[in-house]
């Protein structure tokens, strides 16, 4: 028997890593999947309206969470249809506080700020870190969708309180969102930004970024935008999401080297051999 107590083997060794390689192409899906969700949370809710647009948007999501943790594997069409389903119903949930309830757009950014600082402060408790490239465990996999789903709400929150509390209009919450997106980028390339609140400070930004970008095609003109409708805009942005998520599941650029180095708190201890 080995005479060391405890064996520990790097986690990507055990599973697969569950997320895609963090490329350009990410980022330029990601804003393309918040467009997407932003105008088919408004279609739906505007036909058939909310009493019946909100379950569907539930079930849909239940449905692409349960075929995404089903996977042992980023898959790049199971990963991205839970992407664009948080994205629909995170929509609707930011959207909830404001027009069902009354709450105003300040309050309910600050509530979801709040809400995915619980989420940050739970998973780091829990797993001794946020970052991506260690979700290989279903517990880390649990904590990055709850993440996820409240970076979406945040950020729907964040672009309406642009946009109508300070009355910026959805063209300039656009360029507004675009150039804070630049200051992760430029902070971790430049000027050694942490890694991990470079990608999460950016990953928030592109939910109102694509937002504001669907609000400002859908509206009619008078009110600043292009007055595609959000049918409309939801249709488009649709076959462009599935085409570029297309590439990415026929070219694989995004799938992981699962050679990567693991920090200490990426390590899972496993039992020594007999």
């Amino acid at each position: 028997m080995n005479s060391n107590p405890e064996h520990r083997t790097p986690a990507s060794a055990l599973s697969p890593a569950k997320v895609p390689n963090i490329i350009a192409f990410f980022w330029l899906v990601k804003v393309a999947t918040t467009g997407m969700g932003e105008a088919t949370s408004d279609a739906l809710n505007n036909v058939p309206g909310p009493a019946i647009a909100v379950p569907l948007m539930l079930i849909g999501l239940w449905i692409a969470l349960r075929l995404q943790f089903r996977q042992d594997r980023y898959v790049a069409w199971n990963y991205w249809f839970v992407v664009v389903m948080v994205a629909v119903f995170g929509t609707s949930a930011a959207d909830a506080l404001h027009v069902g309830l009354g709450i105003p757009y300040l309050y309910s950014t600050l509530f979801y700020l709040v809400v995915l600082a619980i989420v940050f402060a739970s998973w780091y408790r829990s797993e001794g870190t946020l970052s991506i490239h260690s979700i290989y465990t279903k517990r880390r996999e649990v904590f990055y969708w709850a993440a996820v789903l409240a970076t979406f709400a945040l950020g729907t929150a964040a672009g309406d309180m642009t946009a109508t509390t300070l009355h910026l209009g959805f063209s300039a919450s656009a360029i507004l969102f675009a150039v804070l997106i630049a200051i992760p980028a430029i902070g971790y390339r430049w000027f050694g930004m942490n890694e991990i609140l470079a990608f999460w400070i950016a990953y928030i930004l592109t939910r109102p970024l694509g937002a504001s970008i669907a609000d400002w095609m859908a509206v009619e003109p008078h009110r600043g935008g292009l007055g595609f409708g959000a049918g409309g805009v939801a249709l488009g942005s649709t076959v462009i999401v599935v085409l570029l998520i297309r590439y990415l599941a026929v070219s694989r650029i995004d799938v992981r080297d699962e050679d990567h180095p693991l920090g200490e708190r990426d390590l899972v201890p496993v039992p020594p051999p007999a």
